[in-house]
């Protein structure tokens, strides 16, 4: 026999058509209605009635409505009305006319439009505007994957077993493939808003039943209005819940009874019901096993936000122009005079340098300061001396101070000039610069401020040993006291020209130690004199070459962050920053046609605006990540993108802190069935009956938790030892070793901690628990100190969240033995992200000695107080080692079930 095709039949249709409800077929005509405004020319129905994020304003509220009744096209309105339809009419069927449309005039249309446009208009800064009935088919249709998620929770394909609720997001897809126009994110708001009213998240905005009741009786809507469904037509009341009697009998409750949350008179009892229903609702949602399944993916969306919002700032709408706040500055507003003679001086004085070259430091501070001196200035040296590594770092400085003809000597600017640079070159034509300066500056009457010009026999002790003394800070055993000094710094300008030939540009150096920065306004003046004033190009960040690209400006923003992470001294004015003096450098690069006198001129013209000065930088900002030589992000944009990853701690942190005051549940045998015992509790007039284990407390044993999180952060000061005081040679072998050892440190530790106690799943909860929660609290107590460590260190720990415990969705139960691939997957995240192995990969990545670099770190934490390697081996290390045990007492099989 031939199949046939399946025939339409008239009758069926015209009978489905006219038995429609009441809102429904409002719906129709209000879709059928704008469809036909939007034929005549006169007013722009669309303009008018779309969600057009700029448009919306409290004047134009209305829009959150009108939005899904009004359509582009005849085939639009079509379309979405045949699709709408079925499911609009089941909707209604269900749960009522008033409540339909209190619904659909209410959350199921302004939620999804608030989401779309708190994305579209707060985060991507885009201005789409949105319509159709299709963001109500989206919502019904998550609505309707809930509902066969809770019948049928698996349909299978092949061999593979696939949630019934992913259905409307495969026909998300599916559309959004086909239909040119369509807009995906306001259909993703509108799903996610249908399964949150399927979950029953929504369900507290339904308008309470009883007024529903009181409107309908009041009214007589069902005896005026025809089609119009009431409540009490539906089946099963608005909730499920079926009525009872008015004095249940409870004596059968236990075997083989099924409890029910509310019983009462009679009556169905919505969530809506009275105040006192509405906490009893709310406790039982408290208590929801399904509340435990969102914090693992509130903490990724968490993560993605942060990295995204960083990715976002190098564009316009996040970042800004720099500019002046100082008024008083004026920078290049002076004419300057160094040039002409002064060309045949700093050719003397360079000739002087070169004849320095290769003697003791003792023999060149003394040289310098006999130039000083023949010029009329005071001078002085220090000897200094620091042991860091294995190696020794000493020298000694010269500087010179000339006293302001109109100043007080209350307050002073420096002028420094390394006798090698950070590279370790001769910083020959630097040297010569600033003691062409000193001479220069002494001829003239008008400094307020005295000038202190310093040279140093290297790039990082030298400074560091210098300004120590200056503010009477240093250690006698490492640096001489300074015989001379004057009043308290204002500024500090570093002179780096190690060419032989004329440069390009000026690359201006402005990370300190630790991650801090000088204020804003320093490094505009700069940028002001050098670019505006002298026409000489401006770097920063070794990026030579700048088209103020979005890539540029994002690679420029990183290698800042990696260098404020990192926290060590990029210059010899990084040792001035801690003392609240701000300083840069001014490094001279490239082949050009600019000069040392062009270069003098931007120093002239820099201490000219620092000597209007009237008080300390303060107006600008000091926390500020720079994307370009004239376009920056302060503190308020960037902060939330490390607070975001920081929160993602705090957040799992809280979940296992809930996971772990919920009780066991108990299990049954093979071929068993144990009924829940319950407890009738009576509160207010409210009769409810709640499982035993819903009521039940778990009292938690902190002591064991706590002793051990604060142990294992202890223990992080072995590896901040033994980094700190290894010789420079055995350093990177340190390091290798350090990594293997963390492959069996876990291992070790957990055998050993098992041996003293049982490490039960309770216990590994809050062990869990507290180390995440501390981990998010320094986080975020050092975004607002380093920003770029803390969002590097955060993004780097983020895996920690996601391995250990798993988050359960069952009542306390213990963990379950984890699978081969979950085994796997978790010792390859954690040991591919142990510190020792990234700090490894980082240095083969940038072709860095690793040696060298932990050498450079000590003699940070020796000489400069960096404390990069304290937040490493103390907060980051720690943290990783208490995951690693944590999943390794899963794997072994040495957890107790026993919660308690």
């Amino acid at each position: 026999m031939a199949p046939t095709l399946p025939s339409l039949d008239v009758r069926r249709l015209r009978s489905y058509v006219f038995r429609l409800p009441l809102f429904t077929r409002i719906v129709l005509f209000l879709v059928a209605l704008f469809w036909i405004l939007e034929l005549q020319k006169v007013w722009d129905v669309i303009q008018w009635g779309s969600l057009i994020p700029k448009e919306v304003n409290l004047g134009t509220m209305y829009r959150l409505n009108t939005y899904p009744l009004i359509h582009r096209n005849f085939l639009h309105a079509l379309f979405n009305t045949l699709a709408l339809v079925p499911l609009l009419e089941r909707f209604e069927a269900e749960h009522g006319t008033l409540l339909s449309g209190a619904m659909f005039a209410g959350p199921l249309s302004t939620l999804p439009a608030a989401i779309y446009l708190l994305i579209e208009r707060g985060i991507l800064r885009q201005n789409t505007g949105i319509l159709g009935a299709s963001i109500w088919v989206f919502a019904l249709l998550g609505t309707e994957g809930i509902k066969a998620y809770k019948a049928n929770p698996h349909f299978v394909v092949s061999t593979y077993r696939i949630p019934t609720w992913t259905t409307p997001l495969v026909i998300l897809l599916f559309t959004t493939a086909l239909v040119p126009n369509t807009s995906l994110l306001s259909h993703l708001a509108s799903v996610g808003v249908g399964y949150m009213y399927g979950l029953g998240y929504l369900k507290i905005l339904a308008p309470p039943e009883k007024v529903l009741r009181w409107i309908e009786g009041k009214l007589n809507l069902l005896g005026r209005l025809p089609h119009y469904v009431s409540i009490d037509q539906k089946t099963y009341g608005r909730y499920g819940v079926l009525p009872t009697t008015s004095n249940p009998s409870l004596s059968g409750a236990g075997e083989g009874a099924v409890p029910m949350t509310y019983l009462g008179s009679g009556q169905r009892l919505g969530p809506g019901e009275s105040a006192r229903t509405l906490r009893m609702a709310l406790l039982s949602l408290r208590r929801d096993p399904r509340l435990l399944k969102t914090p693992p993916y509130l903490s990724a969306v968490c993560v993605v936000i942060g990295i995204v919002w960083l990715l976002l700032l190098p564009l316009n709408e996040y970042s800004r122009h720099t500019y002046i706040s100082e008024n008083a500055l004026l920078p290049g507003q002076v004419h300057t005079y160094f040039s002409g003679s002064e060309q045949n001086v700093f050719n003397a004085y360079k000739h002087e340098v070169q004849a320095l070259t290769g003697k003791d430091h003792g023999e060149i501070a003394a040289k310098l300061s006999d130039i000083f001196r023949s010029v009329g200035l005071k001078a002085a040296s220090q000897k200094y001396q620091y042991q860091a590594a294995g190696s020794t770092h000493s020298g000694e400085n010269a500087y010179a101070v000339l006293h302001a003809p109109r100043g007080d000597a209350t307050e002073a600017i420096v002028l420094v000039a390394a006798w090698t640079n950070m590279d370790g070159e001769l910083n020959q034509s630097g040297v010569a610069l600033a003691l062409t300066l000193a001479r220069y500056f002494k001829r003239w009457s008008l400094w307020s401020k005295d000038i202190i010009i310093l040279i140093t026999s290297d790039s990082k002790a030298g400074p560091q040993a210098w300004v120590d003394a200056y503010h009477d800070e240093h250690s006698t055993q490492s640096a001489a006291p300074l015989p001379l000094k004057s009043g308290a710094l204002q500024g500090v300008v570093v002179l780096d020209h190690a060419l032989n030939h004329r440069f390009e540009s000026l690359h201006i150096v402005y990370d300190g130690i630790n991650g801090q920065l000088p204020n804003l306004d320093l490094f505009n003046s700069a940028v002001a004199i050098a670019s505006g004033q002298m026409g000489i190009g401006v770097s920063l960040q070794r990026m030579w070459k700048h088209g103020d690209s979005y890539r540029e400006r994002l690679q420029t923003m990183l290698r800042g962050m990696v260098s404020q992470g990192l926290g060590h001294a990029s210059g010899p004015h990084s040792s001035f920053i801690p003392y609240h003096v701000d300083a840069i450098t001014l490094q001279a690069v490239g082949n050009g046609w600019q000069d040392e006198m062009a270069m003098g001129r931007c120093v002239e013209s820099t201490f000219r605006s620092l000597n209007n000065l009237l008080e300390h930088f303060h107006q600008s900002f000091f926390f500020y990540l720079l994307m370009q030589a004239n376009r920056f992000v302060s503190i308020g944009t960037y902060l939330p993108s490390a607070m975001l990853v920081a929160v993602n701690f705090t957040i799992m942190a809280i979940a296992l802190w809930i996971q772990s005051g919920r009780p066991t549940k108990p299990s049954g045998g093979v071929g068993k069935t144990k009924s829940s015992e319950v407890e009738v509790v009576e509160k207010d007039g409210v009769v409810a009956v709640i499982p035993k284990e819903d009521m039940a407390t778990v009292e938690r044993q902190l002591f064991l938790p706590v002793v051990l999180v604060v142990a294992f952060h202890f223990l992080g000061a072995i590896p901040l030892y033994v980094f700190n005081n290894t010789r420079q040679e055995t350093l990177a072998q340190t390091l290798l070793f350090f990594a293997y050892t963390n492959v069996v440190l876990p291992t070790l530790l957990a055998i050993l901690i098992s041996g003293y106690t049982t490490l039960s799943s309770h216990r590994l909860i809050l062990l869990q628990c507290f180390s995440l929660l501390l981990l998010g609290m320094f986080l975020a107590t050092l975004a607002t100190l380093n920003f770029s460590l803390a969002f590097l260190i955060g993004i780097l720990a983020a895996p920690l969240s996601f391995v250990g415990v798993p988050i359960s969705a069952e009542n306390g139960d213990a963990p379950p033995r984890l699978s081969v691939r979950r085994k796997i997957m978790c010792n390859v995240v954690l040991h591919l992200l142990s510190p020792p192995v990234v700090v490894l990969a980082v240095c083969r990545a940038f072709g860095v000695d690793a040696g060298a670099m932990l050498a450079e770190a000590a003699f940070g934490w020796k000489v400069s107080g960096l404390w990069t390697q304290v937040v490493v081996c103390c907060v980051w290390w720690p943290a990783w080692l208490i995951a690693a045990v944590i999943v390794h007492v899963a794997i072994g099989g040495r957890v107790n079930v026993e919660t308690l």
